[in-house]
């Protein structure tokens, strides 16, 4: 058996790829601002589409949203899984985006052809009105079934493809990688302001089939740009899962539980690190040493030529014990923000019906703005703040602080936190004040919904505007965090970390909105979220989710001061005397 230095690396080299930077760009791009156009103007009025042509009562389409969309975030981990395991990027893409398009193209089959949907309902009472049959309701389904395949391989690899077409180890390659992410940016903020105004409106005031037609059509011109491209992609072959080496070393630390850590672990371990490795090295951490264990090197465990382990289901470098560490002291954050996506989902889902059952006129005119469409308020508060915070706020912090963010993440995802709190608050004041109006100054009434509070629908502008305020704190927060935080072979794999949290928060939503709906019922048959919200407590709703935010930034103050952030050491008084220093022969301790 042979011993190493901690700083052994094999001599294994890679052919550097022909990469075609900005020529690639606009195809890329291309794609990426037609997906979005798409999907977005899919997914936005989807709630109002489901409630007035599919007639669905607005819980059971609310809890079908949100389990449409947990699924679809949910399913980036799979996605993400079987691209960096088996397809790659370039192949995960491709397929995704035309199962996406195939979905849309279904959608709009259902809001086309009369017979998959069922018949308009015009009058208030909800037992008149005629639900969609098993055969409406299967071909629904399938369209979700293919929009769900769709974001899952989308969503994890488009930001990371987007960025492998430029070189990262050139100057120019990485100013065209940020020049790129700008882009990915404006696009993103381009097609929600689209579809959120232009697209709503078509889809609700002009035609159904139509305005899901627009979508439609734009997803068919995201295929094709991305497959124009093609001849010219760099294609990164995928070297295996993360979720592999994870697995290792908790096998390999389990196979080791018997044995004892040596008394100076950092100088006897085993820590092979490949010369093509492009992960940061990491420093020996005390944190839970019980998986420290599997990178014990005992006399059984064998290593080959290239100074790796043999077996490395048995012995894993110490590097690698540290990588999934850094993994596992992310999951309590990841907890608290997945709570923190429960408030923003009820911004997405209840504001919509708020604003259904508001004047929603512009001055004494007849046009009415679109109630999905009050979320543009949600994107013009993030696209304003943003550039304010970076340009303003930054520096001055950075002069306050001494630290060159101004503030760290965990800071920053805490004030979105707070912010969440003061979001359901402002959020149930409006209600309360949009429900008594409602019965007192009625405007006139919508079919299946009830009467319309004289309130003016921009009185739910401070609620959106801070709901916007908050996400740009404490997404972009933990976008930042993820990526900072997880060894860098792993950032797709963290970026459907981000996803995932949004998932959870989607069931965790419909299963609270059952739960309220249930335990609220009174004699007369109302809950607090009632289909008629103003025979309902919606407010009172509001007041509970905020409730939950308050005791969710208790936790997160908790888990956000033991945290320790990656690269940190916490028994080691110099990093660089350990790599200098040769290790000890290996012996076991039983």
């Amino acid at each position: 058996m042979e011993t190493m230095k901690n700083n052994e690396k094999s001599d294994t080299t890679k052919e550097e790829p022909n990469y075609r930077g900005v020529k690639a760009m606009p195809f890329v791009i291309g794609n990426e601002t037609f997906e979005k156009l798409g999907t977005i103007g899919t997914s936005s009025n989807l709630l109002v589409y489901l409630t007035t042509v599919f007639n669905m009562k607005s819980i059971t389409a609310t809890n079908l949203i949100n389990i449409f969309n947990g699924t679809c975030n949910f399913g980036t981990l799979l996605g993400a899984f079987l691209c960096d395991t088996y397809f790659g990027r370039y192949k995960t893409l491709g397929f995704a985006s035309i199962s996406s398009f195939l979905g849309m193209l279904v959608l709009t089959l259902t809001a086309a052809i009369s017979t998959l949907h069922p018949p308009e309902c015009t009058t208030h009472d909800d037992s008149a009105c005629s639900g969609p049959t098993s055969w409406q309701m299967a071909v629904l389904l399938s369209s979700f079934g293919l929009l769900i395949i769709g974001a899952s391989g989308i969503r994890p690899c488009n930001l990371a493809f987007g960025a492998d077409q430029f070189n990262p180890n050139s100057e120019s390659g990485r100013n065209g990688i940020n020049s790129f992410f700008n882009w990915y940016y404006f696009t993103f903020t381009f097609a929600m302001m689209v579809s959120i105004t232009v697209i709503v409106y078509v889809q609700a005031d002009v035609n159904w089939a139509i305005g899901l037609g627009i979508p439609t059509f734009l997803m068919f011109l995201s295929c094709a740009f991305f497959f124009i491209g093609t001849r010219i992609y760099v294609k990164v072959r995928p070297e295996g899962s993360p979720l592999t080496s994870i697995a290792q070393v908790i096998v390999a630390a389990i196979k080791k539980r018997k044995l004892e850590l040596p008394a100076q672990p950092w100088l006897s371990m085993f820590n092979h690190v490949p010369a093509n490795s492009i992960n940061s090295r990491l420093s020996y951490t005390e944190q839970f040493s019980f998986l420290n264990k599997a990178a014990i090197l005992t006399p059984e465990d064998e290593i080959n030529s290239e100074k790796a382990a043999v077996d490395p289901w048995r012995l894993c470098s110490m590097q690698r014990v540290e990588e999934v560490k850094c993994i596992i002291r992310v999951l309590p954050i990841w907890l608290a923000g997945t709570i923190y996506f429960v408030s923003m989902v009820q911004q997405q889902t209840y504001a919509v019906f708020q604003a259904i059952q508001s004047d929603r006129r512009i001055g004494r005119g007849s046009f009415e703005i679109p109630a999905a469409s009050y979320s543009v308020f949600q994107m013009l508060c993030l696209t304003i703040w943003i550039p304010v915070y970076d340009r303003i706020l930054v520096p001055i912090l950075r002069k306050i602080t001494k630290k060159e963010a101004g503030i760290t993440i965990l800071q920053k995802i805490g004030i979105g936190i707070v912010l969440s709190i003061f979001t359901m608050l402002v959020s149930g004041l409006v209600e309360n004040k949009r429900r008594s109006l409602a019965l007192t100054k009625p405007l006139g009434s919508v079919a299946r919904k009830g009467a319309i509070s004289s309130l003016s629908g921009y009185w739910l502008v401070p609620q959106l505007a801070l709901v916007g305020l908050s996400e740009a704190f404490t997404v972009i927060g933990l976008v930042e965090f993820y990526y900072k935080q997880f060894p860098e072979n792993m950032r797709s794999f963290g970026g459907s970390f981000l996803f995932c949290g949004s998932a959870i928060s989607s069931y965790l939503s419909s299963f609270l909105i059952t739960v309220v709906h249930r335990v609220t019922r009174n004699s007369a048959g109302e809950n607090w979220l009632a289909e008629d919200l103003n025979k309902g407590k919606l407010d009172y709703f509001y007041y509970l989710i905020a409730g939950l935010m308050a005791l969710n930034l208790g936790y997160f103050l908790v888990v956000a001061k033991w945290y320790k952030y990656k690269g940190t050491t916490d028994n080691i008084t110099s990093e660089v005397a350990m790599d200098n220093i040769k290790p000890e022969k290996p012996h076991v301790h039983v």
